[in-house]
């Protein structure tokens, strides 16, 4: 393996157990709801994005601003590690799985009252320092999760067939 290939620290190493304390604090500050946890863990400059971010976002209080918007939707959400962390020094990916129901509106869009669980991946580059977040993505499905709130229709169901029909998909008969 080259040298700009190789591995960085593991999560064993002192800058493991810094890597480690980072994934664990951005899981915890999330599920405890205080934005003064994201202070320790994202550089000032910060640079955020997620699907349901309206745009990309800047800074500690952009993040917090965003969560506590989705912290209304979603008052009792959780996110919890969901399989082997990254890390190389520069860069760390944390795959999460995050529950909570949604009693609360967001953007406009009424309370499902509907309980949803998905997989986040989180694809974060870290300050040159190493020590704080600077760069965050979230990825995850975000079809999967608009049927899992209701907002779209499960495929292969009739609701789903007939908002296709709407959209004027099979309205002349399906030939090839």
């Amino acid at each position: 393996m080259s040298a700009a290939r190789e591995a960085g620290p593991a999560f064993g190493s002192a800058g493991g157990a810094r890597h480690l304390a980072l994934a664990d604090g951005w899981e915890a500050a999330w599920s405890g709801r205080d934005t003064r946890a994201f202070m320790g863990l994202c550089a000032p400059d910060l640079h955020y994005e997620d699907p349901v971010a309206r745009a990309p976002l800047s800074g500690v209080a952009g993040l917090g601003a965003h969560a506590e918007r989705l912290w209304r939707a979603f008052p009792d959400v959780v996110m919890r590690s969901a399989g082997e962390r990254v890390a190389d020094g520069r860069w760390l990916v944390l795959p999460t799985r995050v529950e909570g129901t949604n009693t609360g509106s967001l953007d406009g869009l009424p309370a499902s009252h509907r309980r949803l669980g998905l997989h986040v991946i989180f694809w974060c580059e870290l300050e040159p320092a190493g020590e704080r977040l600077w760069r965050v993505r979230a990825f995850f499905d975000s079809h999967a999760a608009a049927v899992e709130l209701g907002l779209l229709p499960r495929p292969g169901t009739l609701r789903n067939r007939a908002v296709l029909m709407l959209q004027g998909y099979g309205l002349w008969g399906g030939g090839s």
